[in-house]
C-alpha cells in the first residue's frame, strides 16, 4: 500500500519548477484533504482506488497537462475558479488589471464590460469587490461562457450578466464606464505556444495574428463607441507589447494612456480614458 509520503516522492519527476507543489495539489485533490494533512499524516495509506487515480493524474501531468485542468480548478483573486480546456487558465498577472480597475474613480453603480471573459475571472473579482457595479461578461465561445456562468453562480450569484458575443457584436447602443479585457495577444509563430501548459490551452484564446496585436487593435478602435465620456479601457497584453498598445490607444483618441507592470516588473496592462468630443 502506498503511503502519503511515498506518493509525494513519486511526483519528484514532474515537469516544471514546482514538482513538489504539483504533487501536493494532485494528492490533496484525490484525498479530499488539505495540504497540512499530508505532512501531519505522512504514513497514512491510500486505498487502491486512490492510488490508481493519483498515478493516472501523475502520468497526465508528466505528459504536460496543466494541473488546473487535471483538478478542474485554479485560484484567482483568492477565489476558486472552475476551469476546463475550453478556457484559458487564470494567471496572477491578470490581477494587475483587476487592481487598476478597482483604483479608478468610477461611480458606485458603474456599468462595466469584461470582453472575452473565459472563466469569468476578471468580472467575478470585480463583482466581489464592488457590489454596486453593473457587470456584463462576454465571450464568443459557448463552452467558455458556460464555465463563466457556473463560476458566477457559485461565487457571486446574480451579480454578472453573461452574453455570447464576438467582442461588441451583441451590444447595441450601450455605453459603459469601464471596459476590461484579457484578449488573445500571442504571435502566431511564437515558440511559447509549444511550451508548458500553453500547449493544452485553446489556441483561439491565445493567438492574434502575426504580431499578436490583431484583437488589441480591434478593441482600441471599437471601444470608444461603447464608452461613456470619461470611461476607461484597460487591456492586458504581452510584456513586449506595451509601446504598441499605447500607440494604438492614442491613435484611437484615448487620453491619460499609461501602462502598469505585473509583480515581475513586466509591462502587462495598458489603458486609457475616453473623452468624447
Amino acid at each position: 500500500m502506498l503511503t502519503v509520503d511515498a506518493c509525494l516522492r513519486a511526483g519528484n519527476d514532474l515537469p516544471g519548477d514546482s514538482a513538489r507543489r504539483d504533487a501536493e495539489i494532485l494528492l490533496t485533490h484525490v484525498l479530499g484533504k488539505p495540504r497540512s494533512w499530508l505532512y501531519a499524516w505522512p504514513d497514512a495509506q491510500l486505498t487502491p482506488a486512490q492510488a490508481a487515480r493519483y498515478a493516472a493524474l501523475l502520468a497526465r501531468r508528466r505528459a504536460g497537462e496543466p494541473v488546473a485542468y487535471l483538478i478542474g480548478e485554479r485560484e484567482f483573486w483568492s477565489l476558486p475558479l472552475r476551469v476546463t480546456d475550453a478556457t484559458l487558465i487564470p494567471r496572477p498577472e491578470t490581477e494587475t488589471l483587476v487592481e487598476w480597475a478597482l483604483s479608478l474613480p468610477l461611480p458606485h453603480d458603474a456599468s462595466v464590460l469584461d470582453l472575452g471573459t473565459g472563466t469569468g475571472a476578471i468580472a467575478i473579482a470585480l463583482a466581489v469587490e464592488r457590489a454596486g457595479w453593473q457587470l456584463t461578461a462576454l465571450d464568443c465561445c459557448s463552452a467558455a461562457l458556460a464555465v463563466a456562468e457556473d463560476n458566477i453562480a457559485r461565487l457571486c450569484p446574480g451579480r454578472v450578466r453573461c452574453l455570447q458575443s464576438d467582442w461588441f457584436a451583441a451590444l447595441q447602443g450601450t455605453r459603459h464606464a469601464l471596459i476590461v479585457s484579457n484578449p488573445p495577444y500571442v504571435e502566431s509563430n511564437s515558440p511559447w505556444l509549444a511550451q508548458g501548459d500553453v500547449r493544452f490551452e485553446p489556441v483561439g484564446a491565445l493567438v492574434a495574428g502575426e504580431q499578436g496585436l490583431d484583437d488589441l487593435a480591434q478593441l482600441c478602435l471599437a471601444a470608444p463607441a461603447h464608452l461613456l465620456a470619461g470611461g476607461w479601457l484597460l487591456l492586458e497584453h504581452g510584456h513586449q507589447q506595451g509601446a504598441a498598445v499605447r500607440q494604438l490607444l492614442r491613435e484611437s483618441g484615448f487620453e491619460s494612456v499609461a501602462t502598469r507592470c505585473d509583480l515581475a516588473g513586466r509591462e502587462r496592462v495598458t489603458g486609457g480614458c475616453w473623452h468624447a468630443d
